[in-house]
């Protein structure tokens, strides 16, 4: 079969080779599945680089969200086990955790809506507890995590504010549903979100960036609101003031999703249930901006990794012909 695989650590783009490998044998309590669509994410950059948290031995697949089918024919959705990740024809993951494919979405799609809207889904409503009538301000507002935690946060009733960067990430933030976009490449994020609060602030800040974008979290939450910390995708890990915290009386939560997998697998299957209703009445779907054959693998990762896309971009091993919108 053809899968990618990383051989030393680096730029995605450059350590990346697609070869011709054995189909993986998968042990007990495993299971074979032939993708059919696979998401690319942001971790998938930072373990071809060697900078995630999981560092699997090399060689590697990468590949860490898939849509697949079973050997008896099922439809499902999985986090594939490295080192055979999903960027190949074929993946292993554990049996127990395979989910349903919602029938309302096609491959990608479903694939989508696995990793992305589970971080948020547990981020909002575990976490943060998000109530109807609150505002919600989404950094990065057009990217893959971000779109998903718009449109959760529109399907709960609040108010959402998306930040993106440019006018074509804010075009797509508006068309996601955000009630106000700030493009922070051109305005004053502190500014404009102030003023589109009333000074009050957003109750619930979802922050996958960091750096910068927490330093404007901090500013920017209301009294006895809640920060969530999802990741760091500008590189940059903030050192929050715990003395503002206090004077302010806002909560500074974390969120890995990967966590509640083994900590508490009865409620990622709650969870996917509640996103298979909201996809099945048009509540949530995910935004796929891209599809590409498994040729173009090695681009889209490092594309990802350079922030230059929007939404999800997928990986259809059966894809022929080059990408298609």
């Amino acid at each position: 079969m053809q899968a990618w695989q990383v051989h030393e650590n680096g730029e995605p783009g450059e350590v990346m080779r697609l070869a011709e490998v054995e189909r993986p044998s998968p042990g007990d309590g495993k299971v074979l599945l032939r993708v059919r669509a696979a998401n690319v994410n942001f971790p998938d950059a930072l373990m071809c680089r060697g900078e995630y948290q999981v560092r699997p031995a090399l060689p590697f697949t990468p590949g860490v969200e898939i849509c697949a089918e079973t050997e008896d024919g099922r439809r499902v959705i999985a986090n594939p086990e490295l080192p055979h990740g999903g960027f190949a024809e074929y993946a292993v993951a554990d049996a127990r955790a395979l989910l349903p494919a919602p029938e309302s979405l096609d491959d990608a799609e479903a694939a989508a809506l696995h990793i992305g809207y589970q971080t948020g889904w547990f981020a909002l409503h575990r976490r943060a507890r998000l109530e109807a009538g609150e505002t919600l301000l989404v950094h990065a507002a057009a990217g893959g995590v971000g779109s998903a935690a718009v449109q959760l946060g529109k399907a709960a009733g609040a108010t959402v504010i998306g930040v993106a960067g440019g006018a074509a990430k804010a075009a797509v933030a508006r068309e996601l549903g955000c009630d106000v976009v700030v493009d922070r490449h051109t305005e004053d994020v502190v500014a404009a979100v102030k003023e589109a609060t009333g000074g009050r602030g957003a109750d619930v800040i979802y922050d996958p960036v960091g750096g910068d974008a927490y330093a404007q979290s901090a500013k920017l939450v209301a009294f006895e609101g809640r920060i969530v910390v999802i990741g760091f995708t500008s590189g940059t890990i903030p050192t929050p003031g715990l003395n503002h915290a206090l004077v302010k009386n806002y909560s500074i939560l974390g969120l890995h999703w990967g966590l509640y997998t083994t900590k508490n697998p009865k409620l990622v299957l709650h969870c996917h249930e509640q996103l298979t209703e909201l996809a099945a009445r048009g509540a949530i779907k995910p935004l796929v901006s891209e599809r590409v054959p498994l040729e173009g693998a090695a681009d889209a990762v490092q594309r990802v990794a350079d922030g230059v896309t929007t939404g999800r971009v997928a990986v259809l091993p059966a894809l022929k012909n080059g990408a298609v919108k």
